[in-house]
This record gives C-alpha cells, sequence and structure tokens, in this order.
C-alpha cells in the first residue's frame, strides 16, 4: 500500500502543479488539466477522486477572494441545484464498470470546451431567460460531470454570457465549481471510488496545486493571456482526442 501511494503521488505531483499553473494564469482549468492527464493513464472516476481536495480548496478560496457572494448565491442558487441534481442523475456512468465509456465522454468533452475556447464566440443571456436557463444549464453541467468528472460545459460558457464584471465572473466560477466539486465528492464517497487512500493522495496533491497556482497568478502579468489561452486549448484539444479515440477502441 505504501508503495502504491509513493508511486501515485509522483505521478500526481507534477500534473497538479501543472493544473494548477493554467487556474493561476487563467482562472480556471484545475480539474480539467488533471483530469484529462490523469485519465489517460487511470480510469476517470479514480482521477476524479483524487482531485476533490485540490479542486475543493482551491475553489473556495476563489470564492471568497470576491466581495459579491451572498448576491451572487441569490441569483444562480437554481443552477447550483440542478449541478446537485445532474451529478447524481449520471453518477454511474463515471463510476461503472465502462471505463472506456466514461474515458470518451471525457475526451469529447475536452474536445467541446476546447473549441468552444479557440473559436472565442460569447454569447449573451437575457434576464428573461435566465430564471429559467439557469437550472437548465446546472443540470446540463452536472450530467456531464457525473459522466466525466468535469464540470466546465456549459456552465463556463453559461457564466460568460451573464454580462458579469470581471471581479463577479472569477467569484461565480469559484462558487460553481466549488459546488461541482462537493456534488462530484459525495457521489464517488457514496459509490465507494473516494477511498481513503484516494483521500490520502488527494491532499498530498493539494501541495503541488497551490504551487503550480501561486507560479500562475506571477506570471499572468508577464505573459499575453491570449498566447497562452491559445497554446492551452489547442493540447486540450489534442489530449481529448486522445482519450476519445482511446475509449472508443477499448
Amino acid at each position: 500500500m505504501h508503495e502504491f501511494l509513493s508511486s501515485t503521488v509522483l505521478l500526481a505531483a507534477p500534473i497538479f502543479v501543472l493544473a494548477g499553473f493554467v487556474k493561476g494564469v487563467i482562472g480556471m482549468g484545475l480539474p480539467t488539466v488533471a483530469i484529462g492527464l490523469l485519465g489517460a493513464v487511470m480510469p476517470p472516476a479514480q482521477a476524479a477522486a483524487m482531485l476533490v481536495v485540490p479542486s475543493l480548496v482551491t475553489n473556495v478560496w476563489q470564492l471568497l477572494t470576491g466581495p459579491r457572494f451572498l448576491p451572487l448565491l441569490r441569483r444562480l442558487w437554481t443552477m447550483l441545484l440542478g449541478f446537485c441534481a445532474g451529478t447524481w442523475m449520471a453518477a454511474g456512468t463515471l463510476t461503472g464498470n465502462a471505463s472506456g465509456r466514461a474515458g470518451m465522454l471525457l475526451g469529447l468533452a475536452l474536445m467541446l470546451y476546447a473549441v468552444f475556447g479557440l473559436v472565442g464566440k460569447r454569447f449573451h443571456v437575457s434576464a428573461r431567460a435566465e430564471p429559467w436557463l439557469s437550472p437548465v444549464i446546472g443540470v446540463a453541467t452536472g450530467i456531464v460531470a457525473g459522466s466525466t468528472g468535469v464540470f466546465v460545459i456549459p456552465a463556463v460558457p453559461y457564466l460568460q454570457a451573464l454580462s458579469l464584471e470581471r471581479d463577479e465572473l472569477v467569484q461565480a466560477l469559484g462558487l460553481s465549481f466549488t459546488v461541482s466539486t462537493i456534488a462530484l465528492g459525495l457521489v464517488l464517497a457514496f459509490d465507494g471510488t473516494l477511498l481513503a487512500s484516494t483521500a490520502v493522495v488527494s491532499f498530498a496533491a493539494l501541495l503541488p496545486a497551490l504551487a503550480g497556482m501561486f507560479a500562475g497568478q506571477w506570471l499572468r502579468g508577464r505573459i499575453p493571456v491570449h498566447t497562452f489561452r491559445l497554446c492551452f486549448f489547442g493540447g486540450l484539444l489534442l489530449l481529448g482526442a486522445h482519450l476519445a479515440i482511446h475509449g472508443w477502441l477499448h
């Protein structure tokens, strides 16, 4: 058991440094990068379980740094409930025996997210549509998260379409990712995927994730964000294609 934990931590540490770095630069991407890379060498459910602690801590931190927590909570609560409902609805896909199917779905989700990021098209959600669209987006995002472990589609494009101020958007992303992480963590714990050994690795991954996040924040003002986003989404597209093809073949 000790050798297994040591080898897993050594494998996960550089991945979480990179994932934290991406989050530090562009304000999101930690779960996407971590699950995408870990999913290439282990079942997506195990990768998602390892992500729980680093994702929760970094997103709570991001959530608490903003000035409008309560107004955002009042505005987005139906979407957040949708996250929980959708995650529970789709939990069997990620934690079941069909790991190839989960890997294929993860790859497709990453590819969709990458294409959206590369195109850079922005949408706008009207005040009239928001009350009924928020829970729909929440359920859809929860289903994607419960199936793949990645909770960015379609929540991130939707939040970007709400015309939030920059600080509000960052805080809204932190709030959304925090609730999504908790919902997914509960599903994994209930299913038995989040075991004590996985929890140890998840806690151990926190320091590399934070180190990468600090480095990314330091570098954020020193490189063109557009250039970094282009490289990030391009790499994500290739990774998603690899996972999708590998999952389909298996």
